[in-house]
C-alpha cells in the first residue's frame, strides 16, 4: 500500500518539475540504436500515415514529459508490419506497427502502450540484456558487408566461390554462430521480436501506466489494451503482441490493481520538451564527422532493379533511412513547427528535387515531387498558417507545375512516335494522371509488364485502363486480363481480379486459378504478399499454412548448407524465412538455435 501512495505522489511531483534539457548521454549506444532503426525501416518500410503519426507523437511526448527522462531524445516511428506490436531500442527509438494502430486503440490505450515502451528505454532494459547488447555491437560494425561480398563473389563465380568469412558456421554442437556482420533480417528480428523477462515486463507496465496517468490519460488504458488484444488475438506466441509481451494474466491483474490508485493529472503541454528533443537530435548530428555520414556507394556491377508500383511505394523516400536524413525526419516529427522545422522540410524537398532534376527532362517524376510538396504545404498551413516560409513552398510548387506543363507536349510527341521505354510510360502517368492519354498509357504499361514477367503490375494497369468505360482501351484491357489470368501466379493479384465486379467471367477465371494455386505455390514471397494485402482474405488461412510449410523446407535446407559449409546459401535461407515468414514456426526455431557472436 505504501508503494502505491508513493507512486501516486511521484506522479504529482513529476508533473510540476521544470523540464531539463534533452541530451545524448551515450553517443555510441545512440548511434548503434539508430543503425538498428535504419535497418528496421529498410527491411519492413515505414507506415506512411500522417494522421496516425501525428497522434502517436502528440500522445507519446506527453508521456515522455511525465517520465522526466532526458538521457536520450525519444523518437517515435510507425513501421509497416501487419502484426500488432510495439517495441523500443535502447537509444530511445520507439516503434508502433501498422497492425497495432489498425486495431483502433483509444488515446488512453495508446498512451499506456507508449508508456510501456518508454519505460523499457528509461529503465535500460535493452542494455541489461546481454543478448541484445551483443546484437547492437554487431550493428555497430559494417553490417551486411560480408553478406554482400559473398553474394557478389557467388554472382561472379558461382562454381569457385570462396567460403564467406562472415557467414554461418558450426559451433561444436552448441548452436549456429552468426559471426561479425550478420544478415540484417536475423539481427533486426532478434532486436525487435524477442520478449523481455517477466520482471522487465512488469516494471514497464507499472511505470508506463503511471506516466500515462501523469500525462492526463486514464490508467485503465492498460487493462483496456489487454482486453482488446485478448479479444482480437489468441494468446499464442506466434501472434505479434503476445510474442514480445508475455505473461498476460498476471499483468492484467496488476494493471487493474494499480489503476484503482492512479488518477489522471491535468494535461501538461509537451511543446517545450518536443522542441528540446529536436535540438538534441540536431546537435548530435552536427557533432558527427562528415565522413561518417556518407551513405554506402552503390555497386556498379549490379543491374538496376526493375521498377514496379509496389517497389516504388515501399521504397519511396528510402534515402530518408540513411543516418542524416533519418535524424532530420525524427527532428521534424519531434517538433513540426517553427523556423527549424520549416528549414528541415525545405531541405528534404530540395534534396528530392535535386535528385529528380539530375535526370533527363522526360525521366523526371514531377508527380512524386508535387505530392511531396503538397503534403508539406498542407502541414505548414495547418500548424502555422501565417508562416512566411509558405511563400517559398508555394513558389517552388508553382515552378514545378510549370516545368511539368512545359514538358507535356514533348511527352505527347514521344508517345505518338511509339518509340519509348517502360520507364517513360511510368513517369507519364505519374506526371499527368488526368491526361486524355491516361487509359492508353495504362494499357501500354499493362502490355509491357505482361511481356516482361511482371503480371501483378500488369493487372493493376489493365484495371486502370478498364476504368475508361466504352473505349477501345477498356476492351483491350479486359482481353489482356482474360489472357493473363490462367497463367497468373501472383496470389494477391488473383484475389484482386476475383473481387472485381465488372466482368463475371474474369472473376470466375481468377477464383479458379487462385483456388488451384493456394496450396501449391512455391515462392514464399508470393504467399507473404497475399497475407500482407489480404490478412483476413478468404484464402488467408490456407496460404499461411503453405507459407509455414515452405519456411520449414527452407529451414531444412539451411541446416544442410551449414553442414556442408556453404554459408552463402545458408544465409540466403535465413534471410527468406525471417523476411517472408517472420512469425512461422521455422522462424521461431531459427531464433532459438541462433547464437550471435560480436
Amino acid at each position: 500500500m505504501l508503494r502505491r501512495f508513493l507512486h501516486a505522489g511521484l506522479v504529482l511531483v513529476l508533473v510540476g518539475q521544470p523540464l531539463a534539457a534533452q541530451t545524448v548521454s551515450n553517443s555510441e549506444l545512440f548511434g548503434k540504436s539508430l543503425k538498428a532503426a535504419q535497418e528496421a525501416l529498410r527491411q519492413f518500410g515505414a507506415y506512411d500515415a500522417l494522421v496516425e503519426a501525428k497522434r502517436v507523437n502528440d500522445i507519446g511526448y506527453r508521456v515522455v514529459g511525465a517520465s522526466g527522462f532526458t538521457k536520450f531524445p525519444i523518437t517515435f516511428h510507425l513501421i509497416d508490419m501487419l502484426e500488432p506490436n510495439a517495441f523500443a531500442l535502447p537509444g530511445g527509438q520507439i516503434f508502433v506497427t501498422r497492425g497495432m494502430l489498425e486495431m483502433g486503440l483509444s488515446d488512453d490505450m495508446l498512451a499506456c502502450l507508449l508508456g510501456h515502451e518508454i519505460a523499457h528505454v528509461v529503465l535500460e532494459h535493452g542494455i541489461k540484456l546481454e543478448r541484445r547488447a551483443t546484437l547492437l555491437n554487431i550493428l555497430s560494425q559494417a553490417a551486411l558487408v560480408g553478406v554482400l561480398i559473398g553474394a557478389e563473389q557467388r554472382r561472379r563465380d558461382p562454381v569457385n566461390t570462396v567460403p564467406d568469412p562472415y557467414g554461418v558456421s558450426q559451433d561444436n554442437g552448441s548452436g549456429n554462430l552468426v559471426q561479425g556482420t550478420a544478415a540484417a533480417g536475423l539481427v533486426i528480428s532478434e532486436l525487435l521480436l524477442r520478449s523481455y523477462s517477466r520482471e522487465f515486463e512488469d516494471q514497464a507496465d507499472e511505470e508506463g501506466q503511471r506516466w500515462a496517468a501523469g500525462a492526463g490519460f486514464q490508467p485503465r488504458g492498460t487493462q483496456d489494451l489487454f482486453a482488446l488484444m485478448n479479444s482480437r488475438l489468441p494468446q499464442d506466441k506466434k501472434y505479434g503482441y503476445w510474442m514480445t509481451h508475455p505473461f498476460f494474466d498476471s499483468r492484467l491483474d496488476a494493471a487493474i490493481a494499480r489503476g484503482r490508485d492512479l488518477k489522471p493529472q491535468p494535461p501538461q503541454s509537451a511543446d517545450a520538451l518536443r522542441e528540446k528533443t529536436q535540438q538534441a537530435l540536431l546537435a548530435w548530428l552536427a557533432a558527427i564527422p562528415p565522413e561518417e555520414m556518407r551513405p554506402p556507394m552503390p555497386n556498379p556491377n549490379e543491374p538496376p532493379e526493375p521498377r514496379s508500383d509496389e517497389r516504388v511505394r515501399l521504397r519511396s523516400g528510402s534515402g530518408d533511412y540513411d543516418r542524416e536524413p533519418l535524424i532530420k525526419r525524427e527532428a521534424l516529427a519531434a517538433w513540426p513547427q517553427g523556423p527549424t522545422a520549416e528549414d528541415l522540410r525545405l531541405e528534404r524537398l530540395h534534396r528530392l528535387r535535386a535528385e529528380e532534376t539530375e535526370r533527363t527532362p522526360l525521366a523526371r517524376d514531377y508527380g512524386k515531387l508535387l505530392a511531396a510538396y503538397e503534403r508539406e504545404i498542407a502541414q505548414v498551413r495547418e500548424l502555422t498558417p501565417e508562416s512566411p516560409a509558405l511563400r517559398t513552398f508555394d513558389a517552388d510548387e508553382k515552378a514545378l507545375r510549370e516545368d511539368s506543363k512545359t514538358l507535356y507536349p514533348q511527352a505527347q510527341q514521344v508517345l505518338a512516335s511509339g518509340v519509348y521505354e517502360t520507364s517513360f510510360l511510368e513517369t507519364f502517368l505519374s506526371n499527368w494522371p488526368e491526361a486524355a492519354e491516361g487509359p492508353k498509357v495504362a494499357l501500354l504499361l499493362g502490355d509491357a509488364y505482361s511481356r516482361s514477367g511482371r503480371p501483378a503490375d500488369a493487372v493493376t494497369r489493365y484495371l486502370q485502363a478498364g476504368e475508361a468505360k466504352g473505349t477501345d482501351q477498356a476492351a483491350r484491357a479486359l482481353a489482356g486480363l482474360r489472357n493473363l489470368t490462367p497463367y497468373l501466379d501472383d496470389l494477391a493479384a488473383l484475389q484482386q481480379l476475383a473481387e472485381q465486379k465488372e466482368d463475371v467471367e474474369l472473376s470466375r477465371l481468377a477464383e479458379d486459378r487462385l483456388s488451384a494455386k493456394v496450396g501449391t505455390f512455391t515462392d514464399l514471397s508470393v504467399g507473404a504478399a497475399y497475407l500482407r494485402r489480404y490478412p483476413t482474405g478468404p484464402h488467408a488461412a490456407k496460404i499461411e499454412g503453405r507459407v509455414n510449410d515452405l519456411a520449414q523446407n527452407l529451414y531444412g535446407e539451411m541446416v544442410l548448407y551449414q553442414a556442408v559449409g556453404d554459408s552463402i546459401k545458408a544465409l540466403d535461407r535465413i534471410q527468406k524465412i525471417l523476411t517472408y515468414a517472420p512469425t512461422s514456426p521455422a522462424a521461431d526455431r531459427l531464433r532459438e538455435r541462433t547464437v550471435v557472436q560480436g
